[in-house]
């Protein structure tokens, strides 16, 4: 099961500061602790800022592993500047970005991770060129406050068409994941599980 865990400081305690050096921390434990991904969703952040907290939650993170890989959800010359391993594309990108990005990474020798947002199955079918697809929201409403138009959880068959339509396209599954129903989106043929919440606690730490 791959571990997709999506960054939100705002959930954390304490001021602006106090939530970024937390964020940062909890990347280097997610690292830590295996973590497949590490999705930098802080969209409210300029670009100056964000690439600043990239370049620090990818340093901590290479300090303990290798594997983990860091994903921004921004401009992806940010990611690439950051050293981050690829970019997280919103439901909303414009056709062909995946190829941007790749074309951008590849002028330096490296080949990006490129994970695209879907929320049905005809998004799905036209984002296999995708490096793996996080689909969403399975379980529950995604608030407007999380920029996913405020859908209601499509349950575990849409889920089921997803996985068959995205084949051989990895898909991640997002909205109202817990350590109780991970196991359920497995079943349906979802190569691993994604949250913000769900990594805020070591509960998660029951799906290793």
């Amino acid at each position: 099961m791959l571990l997709y865990a999506i960054t939100g400081r705002h959930l954390l305690r304490g001021s602006e500061s106090e939530q970024r050096e937390e964020l940062v921390a909890l990347a280097h434990k997610w690292a830590r602790a295996g973590v497949d991904y590490i999705q930098l969703r802080e969209k409210d952040l300029p670009d100056s800022e964000l690439l600043e907290l990239a370049g620090r939650i990818v340093a901590v993170v290479r300090q303990e592993s290798r594997e983990t890989r860091i994903l921004v959800n921004g401009p992806a010359e940010i990611a690439l500047e950051a050293g981050a391993d690829g970019v997280h594309l919103t439901g909303s990108a414009r056709a062909g970005a995946e190829e941007v990005v790749r074309m951008l990474y590849r002028q330096t020798g490296r080949e990006p991770v490129v994970s695209r947002a879907c929320h049905s199955v005809e998004e799905v079918r036209a984002a296999r060129s995708a490096s793996l697809i996080v689909f969403a929201p399975v379980f529950e409403k995604v608030s407007r406050q999380d920029a996913e138009d405020g859908q209601q959880g499509v349950g575990l068959g849409v889920l089921f068409e997803a996985c068959r339509a995205a084949d051989p396209v990895p898909v991640i599954a997002l909205g109202g994941l817990t350590s109780e129903n991970a196991a359920a989106c497995i079943s349906e043929g979802a190569a691993g599980v994604a949250g913000i919440r769900l990594f805020l606690h070591d509960d998660w730490q029951a799906l290793r």
